[in-house]
């Protein structure tokens, strides 16, 4: 029976409790009362419980009609956001953003920025993936994805294919466990010193994929495709590593992972490129998130406020 219960029939439903009365409900809603009155003897059959007190003049709600009352008002005001989104799907199409976002961006900022692009574009249809180097820049030559969040040090898979503009940079900091060598290490550490220790090292799974080498130390590497791996693996004290002071800040201050001071050895900030096909335009939706992606100050800000690591606590 339930099946028989119309959105009509909850309006009226509800009409009658804002208003007070059935004629009161028919003159809101423009029907006549009698239309109204046949609504709610049609819902209280398919419920089958009675939804107002029939011994008062007015249109008093019995307990069953108190209970139902917010879920009736929960489905008219599905139903009218489920109307405002077919319009706009009707005038505009169901936005969609498909793209690929490097593991090394900040993923709380990435979380923000689609949080707000939701709110901009409310029927956005979205497909992330998460790359490592050239991965992002693949799924660009493939159509698979319309822009990649890349790194720049990243060597591009087609320079007359991919366009690349900047979009902006995290700080990086060297970092292993307390327990590790390099860790009872006084003072500015040299590149020698950090080469004969394993490093981990973030690399791209794909067998032809060209390596960067920013920031390598030596010949002893350790290789995971996988950001998070990294990080379980340094927290593990088996390596070394390079890593966004962002994704590592907590550790620092929980003395988790301390951070490592080179000598005569500078690192540069990650900085991040947006990758496009030669020629391709943006959609609105596609420019807004971009644009979102590069106000990165939040995160730019925190990385100048480090925590201090075990080393800077020494005397």
């Amino acid at each position: 029976m339930l099946d028989n219960v119309t959105i009509n029939q909850l309006r009226a439903f509800v009409a009658v409790c804002d208003q007070g009365s059935f004629s009161g409900a028919a003159r809101k809603l423009n029907r006549a009362q009698s239309a109204i009155s046949h609504a709610i003897k049609a819902l209280e059959s398919a419920f089958d419980v009675e939804l107002f007190a029939r011994d008062t003049r007015k249109a008093t709600l019995s307990a069953a009609g108190r209970s139902l009352l917010p879920d009736a008002r929960a489905v008219i005001s599905h139903t009218e956001e489920m109307k405002t989104r077919a319009v706009s799907i009707a005038q505009a199409g169901v936005p969609q953003v498909s793209f690929a976002v490097d593991t090394y961006f900040p993923r709380a900022h990435l979380i923000e920025c689609l949080h707000r692009l939701q709110a901009d574009f409310r029927t956005v249809s979205i497909n992330l993936q998460m790359t490592t180097m050239q991965g992002g820049e693949r799924l660009v030559l493939d159509g698979a994805c319309a822009l990649a969040v890349t790194v720049t040090d990243v060597p591009e898979l087609s320079p007359g294919t991919i366009d690349r503009q900047r979009l902006c940079e995290v700080q990086m900091v060297t970092v292993c466990a307390p327990s590790h060598p390099l860790a009872a290490i006084a003072g500015p550490i040299p590149r020698e010193e950090f080469g004969r220790h394993i490093q981990l090292v973030v690399t791209d799974n794909q067998p032809d994929a060209e390596k960067t080498q920013q920031g390598i130390a030596g010949e002893r590497q350790w290789r995971v495709n996988d950001l998070g791996a990294k990080l379980d693996l340094l927290r593990g004290r088996l390596c070394w590593g390079h890593m966004p002071l962002h994704m590592v800040k907590e550790d620092l201050a929980n003395a988790r992972l301390v951070e490592l001071h080179r000598h005569a050895w500078h690192m540069r900030p990650l900085t991040f490129m947006i990758s496009q096909r030669r020629g391709y335009s943006f959609s609105e939706c596609e420019t807004r998130l971009v644009e979102l992606l590069g106000n990165l100050q939040r995160f730019t800000k925190d990385s100048k406020q480090r925590p201090a690591s075990l080393k800077d606590k020494k005397p």
